[in-house]
């Protein structure tokens, strides 16, 4: 039996993906979201993240396409400036998505500590 005085962590991932296996949701695109609702641009969005605009965009443009459903509204620039605001489907996406995540990353501990925390004797946490 190993004993480690360092505790290990389990690590997982899950996302969404169409039969061609071209990604459609997943936690990039749920830090895109999140970065565009904190600072109301794609723009301040790909800045805050220190991503490119395009590549920020290109995300955000094929979920879109790949989903049928719009996940920002953008506002014109002009004297106010521009920017934009999530839809209530990517409000949605961001609630539901988070939650599944949390989910996967407690039944992950739950089954890595079942059929490796005795033998290793860790505490995965």
């Amino acid at each position: 039996m190993t004993d480690t005085s360092t505790p290990l962590f389990s690590r997982s991932k899950g996302w969404l993906q169409d039969e061609e296996g071209n990604v459609i949701f997943g936690a990039g695109r749920l830090r895109i979201l999140k970065a565009i609702k904190r600072n109301g641009s794609i723009h301040a969005a790909a800045k805050d993240l220190k991503i490119g605009y395009r590549a920020v965009w290109a995300r955000i443009h094929a979920t879109e396409e790949r989903l049928g459903i719009k996940l920002l509204e953008k506002k014109i620039g002009g004297a106010s400036g521009g920017g934009s605001e999530l839809t209530p489907l990517a409000e949605f996406l961001i609630d539901q998505f988070t939650i599944i995540q949390n989910r996967i990353e407690k039944e992950t501990d739950k089954l890595f500590q079942e059929c490796l925390g005795d033998r290793l004797n860790l505490k995965i946490t």
